[in-house]
């Protein structure tokens, strides 16, 4: 690197670093001359206090804020209501606000929870909200803010994501060691998304002016079941798929009985696609 090239770059605040997302996001610009990333996860920022938030984001002056940070656990949200609001909702008010007095854009991550999951048709990004349960409700209300309180912003639906973390295609492998059949949800249905091909798209966004509000899935859909099926078929394992109705399982938490999203705002404004989930977990799989 010449003299003097560091300055040039732009500096990006990920928040939520360690997630899966916030290391493919790591991943995917190693080595990027254009972009300096500035992580931060709990210990360095914390997304729920605004006065840190605004002196974090003042002093970096960032080009861009990428919010990866959520409470995702989705069961535990049910009890965690305060938890959950503060960093699904008031998080990224606080970003918000931040990117908007700073100049910065922001690409904020949501959910396919924001749904009633009721549909029979994949939803677009102008189909109506009806989150089910607090996990919902809290991310809906973090949508929402950065409407209100962003200038320049992206939020990218996602749903069914895996990838370098606790995840359900890990979890999968484990029960396979010791088990030789799994119980397995097939009422569910979505398009598992590796945190990769997230990242590829918050990479072809984050450049543009192209802002709103974005699906952002593999394409093709399938239920848990089949998806574990297909994982346990390319990790060539022999362990029997008992598939079994949401009820038999029993969560929590309500959990979306149709979680497909159509990236329809990628294919109206735009020639950027994801991949197709098999090709998406084969590759993952290959990495692991």
């Amino acid at each position: 690197m010449r003299e003097g090239e560091k300055n040039t770059m732009k500096k990006v605040i990920v928040t939520g670093c360690n997630g899966q997302l916030g290391r493919a996001v790591n991943k995917l610009y190693a080595g990027d001359s254009a972009y300096e990333l500035v992580n931060t996860d709990v210990g360095e920022l914390d997304i729920t206090d605004v006065d840190d938030v605004l002196s974090f984001v003042r002093e970096i002056k960032p080009y861009a804020i990428i919010n990866c940070a959520a409470h995702t656990a989705v069961d535990a949200c049910e009890t965690q209501g305060d938890k959950a609001y503060q960093i699904n909702a008031i998080g990224p008010r606080n970003l918000s606000i931040a990117a908007s007095e700073t100049g910065a854009k922001l690409i904020h991550i949501s959910t396919d929870y924001v749904f009633d999951g009721k549909a029979v048709t994949p939803y677009t990004e102008f189909s109506p909200t009806g989150p089910q349960g607090m996990y919902g409700m809290t991310k809906l209300a973090g949508e929402n803010f950065v409407k209100e309180f962003a200038d320049r912003y992206f939020i990218i639906r996602t749903a069914w994501l895996y990838g370098d973390g606790k995840n359900f295609v890990k979890t999968m492998l484990r029960l396979s060691e010791t088990n030789e059949k799994v119980r397995v949800v097939n009422d569910q249905v979505g398009s598992p998304t590796s945190a990769e091909e997230l990242a590829k798209a918050v990479a072809y966004l984050l450049p543009t002016e192209n802002y709103g509000l974005f699906h952002g899935t593999c394409e093709g859909d399938c239920s848990w079941a089949e998806f574990t099926e297909e994982i346990f078929r390319l990790a060539g394992k022999s362990t029997a798929v008992e598939k079994i109705t949401t009820k038999e399982f029993g969560a929590a938490a309500p959990r979306p009985a149709y979680s497909i999203l159509e990236n329809y705002m990628f294919k109206l404004t735009s020639d950027f696609m994801f991949a197709d989930w098999h090709d998406a977990i084969a590759k993952y799989m290959k990495e692991l």
